[in-house]
């Protein structure tokens, strides 16, 4: 495979597609989907993988897949994660890379959303749990607390997040700090349930336990 993640990420092309999709998501009052959040997510998926002892290539394209993950957004937010598979599939179809390659990484792209998604390989499964723990307080975009919806207090209160993997336990650890002053819990659950239960479904898929700690109490 003569494409790699750092070619990706430098593209003027896929950069603005994350550009546009943040855009967009911005007018409609979402959090942070700039490439802050595309490279952490990028980063965490490979340490997932070379972790558990992932090949070198399938590390290499969850990072490209983790990257490009959410430039479907520069269409629609509904059935993005369909819309940045198509996308991508124009885009790296003109580059390097084998067709099974592009496969793996494209039907990842499509399957990371919680709505319709699921994991089907290490690397889906691996780009799924990345993306789902990426809530901080710093994924928020209003400074203003009273504007905040439920998804900017739920962002706001993370005040920290580990993600941590214990190979001889098998298990797959999201630890969570919530200032419960400014999102109950209830309300955290609301918003993140789905995308907790969806990790736990990707970490049983790479033969991992899932396991949620919230404010030092196991949650799952």
């Amino acid at each position: 495979m003569s494409v790699n993640y750092e070619m990706i990420r430098n593209d003027k092309q896929i950069n603005a597609y994350i550009e546009k999709a943040n855009a967009n998501l911005g007018i409609l009052g979402y959090t942070d989907h700039s490439k802050v959040h595309t490279m952490l997510v990028s980063k965490r998926a490979a340490m997932i993988l070379n972790t558990i002892g992932a090949t070198e290539k399938e590390t290499e394209l969850v990072q490209i897949a983790g990257f490009m993950h959410d430039i479907g957004n520069a269409i629609n937010r509904k059935s993005h994660a369909e819309y940045g598979a198509l996308l991508a599939d124009s885009i790296l179809k003109d580059m390097d890379i084998s067709l099974e390659d592009r496969i793996t990484i494209v039907s990842a792209i499509a399957n990371h959303d919680e709505s319709s998604g699921l994991a089907v390989d290490r690397v889906s499964a691996a780009l799924i749990i990345a993306d789902k723990t990426d809530v901080r307080r710093n994924r928020v975009r209003t400074k203003d607390k009273a504007a905040f919806d439920i998804h900017d207090r739920v962002n706001c209160a993370v005040t920290d997040n580990k993600l941590s993997i214990s190979k001889e336990e098998k298990i797959i650890k999201l630890e969570l700090t919530v200032d419960e002053e400014i999102c109950t819990m209830y309300e955290y659950f609301d918003i993140f349930l789905q995308r907790m239960l969806m990790s736990k479904r990707a970490a049983e898929f790479l033969g991992y336990k899932f396991s949620l700690i919230v404010n030092h109490n196991k949650i799952l």
